[in-house]
């Protein structure tokens, strides 16, 4: 797709076929005014062939390299072709595209590097269910106490940020769960960093990859990267 814009959005998309046509058609016909790449991460459903149906424009990865590896390609395309700011949001519907000026604008206005929507500052739509939320307040617990920096929602997917850090995560970006980690990168490498209130939705279709197993696999495992990422950063300093 020829760029038509200085703004990509960054659909990551792993077995969405039930979600993915009226998320990506929602924004060819409502918000034209932005770019977008499709990264089918491997899926095993139908959704590599209704992105080629569709016409859509996609990047197929031959497997699955997790969330972390795909929004990584999305920040490779971002960077190639001189994308200014980079969006990420998921391709199952939960993001609402409305509040993409919310996200963007404080980078536009040069008041952020990093910007995060967030489900938990006006505390409106899904709020996810108690068992993340509360595992979201310890990994925001434990981000504040290594980086002194408070963040509400680490684990929000919906986020943009500057061309400075497309450059960067094109090369190097955590892998598996890599928000709350991101969070904690860009922080160190004295990022600009801010919170916008938005009202996400349910999914609309398809089963969330986040188990109670994987939950738990999850915590322990953001919970060391970032101890590590915060450690490794001190030794470098």
């Amino acid at each position: 797709m020829k760029r038509t814009s200085n703004i990509l959005l960054m659909i990551a998309a792993y077995n969405e076929e039930e979600n993915l046509e009226s998320v990506v058609d929602n924004l060819i016909e409502n918000y034209p005014q932005y770019d977008y790449v499709i990264i089918n991460d491997g899926s095993n459903d139908h959704t590599a062939a209704i992105c080629k149906r569709k016409k859509y424009n996609y990047i197929n990865e031959p497997i699955n390299l997790g969330i972390g590896g795909a929004i990584q390609t999305g920040y490779r395309y971002a960077r190639e072709m001189g994308y200014e700011i980079a969006v990420q949001i998921d391709g199952d519907g939960q993001h609402d595209p409305a509040y993409l000026e919310d996200v963007t604008r404080p980078i536009l206005e040069d008041k952020a590097d990093y910007v995060i929507g967030s489900r938990f500052i006006n505390k409106e739509g899904f709020q996810s269910s108690a068992t993340r939320r509360i595992g979201i307040s310890i990994l925001s617990w434990l981000i504040t106490i290594l980086c002194f920096k408070r963040v509400k929602d680490v684990t929000s997917g919906y986020r943009a940020v500057n061309k400075s850090l497309i450059r960067i995560y094109a090369d190097n970006y955590p892998i598996d769960y890599p928000e709350p980690e991101a969070i904690v990168d860009a922080n160190m490498r004295r990022k600009r960093i801010l919170e916008v209130p938005v009202i996400m939705k349910e999914r609309e279709g398809g089963t969330s990859s986040i188990n109670f197993r994987r939950s738990v696999y999850y915590m322990i495992k953001v919970t060391l990267d970032i101890i590590v990422c915060r450690i490794s950063y001190g030794i470098r300093r």
